[in-house]
């Protein structure tokens, strides 16, 4: 690969598919580049020299020659595994897979490289290999990704006028909590608490987080589902692994 540029990068895997005979593309996402998509080539056949490794849930070292629509992935070493403790246990697979799917498609929306992105995710699947809530280490991980993009939902006072909370409606639309003279048509009726755990979250206190979803686990559940309505309204689109985990 003569004359072609070449970069090396950290790298997670996102998600892979087949390609012609032989390859596979596999989709990352990148701590400075980026999300690329890159063919392996050859790695279909038995004596790929590391097929093995380019797949989900797996922290590499990669070094890509740039090309077209696709670059040409020429060497990936294994940095971390995170599949251990998550591939065999549903709600955690699950819960994992909307964290890769939400950091895709919040790469898109990233200008560039985004390596807060990229910590947030690899910190995310390591907690996720041994954590008994993986629904709050995904609402944490989606939060502080939406803050960091600018769309973190208001928890306290009314995200249209300011007023002071604790408010007991929330809309996306509005951006978050809403007074009883905001409230658009629709807006979801919650429990306060359900927003204070959704701040717990957002601003890293994991163990009163925890305690709060272990006395009362439908606030929750109620989290929960805000946080992803929140998250999906700003993506413009629904999350597809999202469905898959919420069947459980």
């Amino acid at each position: 690969m003569a004359g072609r540029p070449s970069f090396r990068d950290r790298a997670v895997v996102i998600r892979t598919y087949d390609f012609g005979e032989a390859d596979r593309v596999v989709v990352l996402l990148t701590r400075t580049h980026g999300l690329v998509r890159g063919v392996a080539k050859g790695v279909r056949r038995a004596k790929s020299r590391f097929g093995s490794r380019l797949q989900p849930f797996v922290h590499l070292d990669v070094n890509l020659y740039r090309g077209g629509s696709l670059a040409t992935i020429a060497e990936a070493d294994t940095v971390a595994y995170y599949g251990a403790g998550i591939i065999e246990e549903y709600d955690r697979y699950t819960a994992a897979s909307v964290v890769l799917e939400t950091a895709e498609r919040l790469a898109y929306v990233a200008a560039e490289g985004d390596p807060g992105l990229f910590e947030r995710v690899t910190e995310a699947l390591e907690r996720m290999q041994t954590t008994t809530h993986p629904t709050l280490v995904l609402d944490q991980f989606a939060l502080q990704a939406m803050g960091a993009a600018g769309w973190a939902p208001q928890l306290f006072d009314c995200a249209q006028c300011g007023r002071r909370g604790p408010h007991h409606a929330f809309h996306p639309a509005v951006g978050g909590a809403a007074c009883h003279e905001c409230r658009p048509s629709g807006s979801a009726e919650v429990e306060e608490e359900s927003l204070h755990l959704m701040w717990l979250l957002a601003h890293g206190h994991d163990d009163d987080a925890r305690a709060i979803a272990e006395a009362t686990p439908y606030l929750e559940s109620e989290a929960h589902r805000l946080t992803m309505a929140h998250l999906q309204w700003h993506l413009e689109s629904k999350i597809t692994s999202l469905k898959v985990m919420d069947q459980r």
